[in-house]
């Protein structure tokens, strides 16, 4: 059971804005003979409801804009929101990329949008990519024995 709730939390923050590596954690636990569909139900659980941090963030962050610390220039959250008027909320299914999917997450609590909406699209990249890294360590399962 601790190794599942290891794999919960190092999937949570890998969604945060937090440099985290949830994957090197499902494959050690797929080598020791764990259930892959319950290994990829927990660890796309986890990385979800961690991206719902940054939604939520999200919703907030604006509210900060006229602070000087405040990081985002106005020029930047034009060019994020008018990027992702563009490609819409279906860009969320790629909220699972390393590089610019915990950016995507932000910018929909940005965007206001829909927490149902942002669950059922964020939820189905991440479960796929898991998927994914199951497969690829089914796939090379013999190369690191």
């Amino acid at each position: 059971m601790l190794s599942y709730l290891i794999l919960f939390g190092a999937s949570f923050l890998a969604a945060t804005i937090l440099p985290f590596y949830s994957e090197v954690v499902l494959y050690a636990m797929l080598n020791q003979g764990h259930s892959a569909a319950l290994l990829v139900f927990v660890a796309a659980f986890g990385n979800t409801l961690g991206s719902v941090v940054n939604w939520y963030l999200g919703l907030y962050i604006l509210h900060f804009k006229n602070r000087r610390w405040f990081y985002f220039k106005e020029k930047q959250i034009d060019k994020m929101q008018s990027w992702f008027n563009r490609y819409g909320q279906w860009s969320l299914l790629f909220a699972w990329l390393p590089v610019g999917g915990d950016a995507l997450t932000l910018i929909a609590g940005i965007m206001k949008v829909k927490i149902v909406n942002f669950l059922i699209l964020v939820g189905i990249g991440k479960t796929l990519r898991y998927v994914g890294v199951v497969y690829l360590a089914h796939l090379t399962q013999g190369w690191f024995s």
